[in-house]
């Protein structure tokens, strides 16, 4: 989630706002609605994933806790946030201050932007749950949008009374960096407070169950045993239910990248999330 793509207006846009909302290493929340648009949903087909390749059959997932369970994906970033700078700009306000309402995301050195990355593995893994007979909304209808701002993000799972939300991402750290790690929140006052203990529970599940999926290693560079806490996310700051965050791996870094880059180790990923969502419940 660190590094902004999209030009010199949002290269310049990710030098503003230092921490990076949902791009990468100083993981931000990444979003942008700018047209007051209702929130987004996608019924029970799943669109074509990135790069124009159809998501694989969802493999055999011991879910049967996963039956009528209310699960919201959230896509990092959108394919048209590096082109409306002043959209993804502006300033949200996010339970202990504000951030921009939502950030363009990274990429890989070769260009497979995180945007894209995000998309296809939650169109992937909303796949495997709905299989699976979970409700799944995504908190964005395409890759070509602008947003939704953070706050946006967290208040369709707040609606919807969402029993788990994952918001999926890849960082964008030093290219010496590799690896995963979970976001939890930190309590933050008449905001996420009471969510806050189901949340660390959600991000053990989905940790050890990506781990032992994928193998991808902990972060070498941030969080210990692959578990950060921060309260300067709106995402996870404004969610009144379960939430947490994924970075699935550094796309600077050249090992992590090709393993993201990859459609048959995309699908791992959505298997090994979707077990982690089914060991939570369980």
């Amino acid at each position: 989630m660190r590094i902004h793509r999209g030009g010199p207006a949002v290269a310049g846009l990710a030098l503003c706002l230092g921490v990076l909302a949902a791009c990468g290493g100083s993981s931000g929340d990444g979003s942008a609605k700018g047209d007051g648009a209702a929130p987004p949903t996608v019924g029970g087909t799943t669109p074509q994933s990135a790069a124009g390749e159809d998501p694989a059959e969802p493999e055999a997932v011991d879910g049967s806790s996963l039956r009528g369970k209310v699960i919201v994906l959230d896509p990092g970033h959108n394919g048209g946030n590096a082109s409306h700078p002043s959209e993804i700009n502006k300033q949200v306000q996010i339970g202990n201050g504000s951030k921009a309402c939502d950030t363009s995301g990274t990429s890989t050195n070769a260009g497979y932007d995180e945007h894209a990355f995000t998309w296809d593995v939650s169109n992937r893994l909303a796949r495997l749950l709905r299989a699976k007979g979970a409700k799944v909304t995504l908190t964005r209808k395409n890759d070509t949008s602008v947003g939704p701002c953070i706050t946006e993000r967290a208040a369709i799972g707040n609606r919807l009374g969402a029993d788990a939300a994952l918001s999926i991402h890849a960082d964008g750290a030093s290219a010496s960096g590799h690896g995963f790690h979970i976001i939890e929140p930190i309590a933050v006052k008449g905001h996420n407070a009471k969510a806050v203990p189901a949340s660390l529970k959600l991000g053990k599940a989905l940790r050890d169950a990506y781990h032992s999926g994928t193998g991808v290693p902990y972060s070498n560079y941030l969080g210990e045993n692959a578990l950060d806490r921060r309260s300067d996310l709106g995402g996870l700051n404004l969610s009144t239910v379960p939430k947490v965050f994924i970075e699935c791996g550094n796309m600077r870094n050249a090992g992590d990248a090709a393993k993201l880059s990859s459609a048959p180790f995309r699908q791992r990923i959505a298997d090994s999330l979707a077990k982690g969502f089914a060991s939570y419940f369980s």
